[in-house]
């Protein structure tokens, strides 16, 4: 799966020339924690996040006034609190890579590029629907978590037999176990009771963990 495939396409975006003060408006309008920047040949240039924003407006403990604050807001433009150095990542890049550079960088967000162009955005927020769908977190059914051999067939057999016990797989997942001969799974089923969930796999799993 690309980060096409989840990004926000066609993000909203800024232009260097815009007041702080108009960005936080913008952010909080449009419900945004972060804008990339765009200049007059839609070139990304740099992105701004919330805390940038925050991080150049005056302190509350400032001396300044209402008024006075408003007009230094006014005048300081986007360019000069915007980050420059902006990591992006292809369309065609798959979305755990994506995800393991935003972990790798700290960042919550990262333009989606085509080439020169940015054709969307994939923020943690996208990464987190992600996680909801993997799961099936939306969809009824029996959660089962367990420990497998990790050797060739055995998801076949996990398949099979919950499809002769008339089950429908919502979703099933697989992580690294406890060891370099172990996988955890965790599979959701519709169409089945707990108990016949349990009896079908049983014979083919090293441990059951979990039933819900």
């Amino acid at each position: 799966m690309n980060v096409s495939y989840v990004m926000t396409k066609d993000p909203l975006y800024i232009h260097p020339e815009m007041s702080v003060q108009e960005a936080r408006s913008l952010m909080k309008k449009e419900n945004v924690g972060r804008l990339p920047v765009l200049d007059k040949k839609n070139r990304l240039v740099g992105i701004v996040t919330e805390r940038d924003l925050v991080n150049a407006s005056p302190s509350v403990a400032t001396s300044l006034d209402m008024y006075e604050m408003s007009y230094l807001l006014s005048k300081l433009l986007v360019e000069k609190v915007m980050q420059k150095k902006v990591i992006t990542i292809d369309e065609n890049v798959v979305i755990e890579e994506a995800a393991r550079i935003m972990v790798d960088n700290n960042v919550s967000a990262l333009p989606v590029m085509h080439g020169d162009a940015m054709v969307g955005i994939v923020s943690d927020g996208d990464l987190y629907r992600l996680f909801i769908n993997l799961f099936g977190a939306r969809k009824e059914g029996v959660r089962l978590t367990m420990y497998l051999p990790d050797k060739p067939g055995e998801l076949f057999q996990i398949s099979r037999v919950i499809a002769e016990n008339k089950g429908n797989i919502i979703t099933l997942v697989v992580f690294d176990g406890p060891d370099e001969e172990t996988k955890m799974c965790i599979v959701k089923v519709s169409n089945i009771s707990a108990d016949d969930l349990v009896a079908a796999v049983k014979p083919f799993a090293i441990e059951i963990l979990e039933v819900r």
